[in-house]
């Protein structure tokens, strides 16, 4: 029996519309292969802005010091605190007794890196994993700047986290380094004095080339536009935000590439290693390098003078003494 005509139509043109479909279905990238391309070619960025509730960026107008310090009398002076409340990296050594200046031994290499540079460029350095050494702002106020060298977790009781607070809002100084990013995860204020990041996850410890974003800062005037270095390359979450990027990794010279032991797929042409930033009434300068024991050593290791000249630069500026965050 012979189709009706109106039936043959619409069997034509249901099997046109079948076939564009299928066409189109395989011509157009769906939304997830565009998030995919995206996040290959600018890497993960878009991940949130927190709201911290204190004068933070680029604007000299959230610093004051109201009189807290006064370096002609006192001269300069540094508290490097790595106390851990958990993993611990290898280059700060074995756990120091309390109170402050315990005795060190070769093992404490980033804390005697320190401690050198103080001596080479006339800054005095105190050190401690004691915890009741931070425990009023009146302690901390003795200190231009506080460095927290890998930290780790929980490393601040109530006391010593009232008194932090105090102390950048009446003008401290704040240098955190490496695993500082591992630290207090559940503190928002405290993620806010890192930039608004947080560590997340990292590939492996591999070689990498750093590029030197702003050659005005302390901490990069005398670092190569790039230059070659070894470290875990955290990736973040947030990503940093209202500060100035002073030194990217670049991600196409990591030989296994940037994504993290948690799936990171790390931050494309814009992963950042090192910023600045006035936060609530203080100066923070952070650093998510310095990994290897070598870094902070006389052993050789490539770009290790480059990086301790910008952990350098960096205290410097973040204690005072010289211009901060340019």
């Amino acid at each position: 029996m012979p189709l009706r005509r109106n039936t043959l139509i619409s069997a034509v043109l249901g099997a046109a519309l079948t076939a564009a479909v299928m066409l189109l279905g395989t011509s157009i990238p769906s939304a997830a292969d565009k998030a995919t391309s995206k996040s290959r070619e600018g890497g993960a960025e878009n991940l949130g802005r927190p709201n911290y509730g204190v004068c933070r960026g680029l604007d000299s107008d959230c610093y004051h010091d109201w009189g807290n310090f006064d370096p002609a009398a006192d001269g300069y002076r540094v508290l490097v605190y790595s106390r851990t409340a958990g993993p611990r990296h290898a280059h700060i050594g074995p756990v120091l007794p309390t109170g402050l200046n315990p005795p060190l031994t070769p093992a404490h290499a980033a804390q005697n890196a320190i401690i050198k540079l103080g001596a080479e460029h006339n800054f005095a350095v105190d050190w401690t994993e004691d915890v009741t050494q931070l425990s009023s702002p009146s302690r901390l106020f003795r200190y231009n700047a506080v460095i927290f060298m890998s930290t780790t977790r929980d490393a601040l009781d109530d006391p010593a986290q009232t008194a932090l607070r105090q102390y950048i809002r009446g003008g401290g100084g704040f240098v955190g380094i490496h695993n500082a990013f591992g630290t207090e995860y559940n503190w928002d204020w405290y993620e806010g004095l890192l930039g608004g990041a947080n560590y997340y996850d990292h590939g492996r410890n591999q070689p990498g080339t750093v590029t030197t974003t702003s050659h005005r800062d302390a901490s990069t005037a005398g670092l190569p536009a790039r230059w070659d270095f070894a470290d875990e390359w955290y990736n973040l979450v947030p990503f940093p935000s209202e500060v100035r990027i002073l030194a990217k990794v670049d991600e196409s010279t990591l030989p296994e590439g940037a994504t993290g032991g948690s799936g990171h797929p790390g931050h494309g042409r814009n992963h950042p290693v090192s910023w600045c930033q006035y936060y609530d009434g203080g100066r923070s300068w952070v650093t998510t390098l310095g990994h290897a024991v070598e870094a902070w050593t006389d052993t050789p290791m490539t770009g290790d003078q480059y990086f301790l000249d910008h952990v350098l630069g960096g205290i410097e500026s973040a204690m005072g003494r010289s211009a901060f965050c340019r």
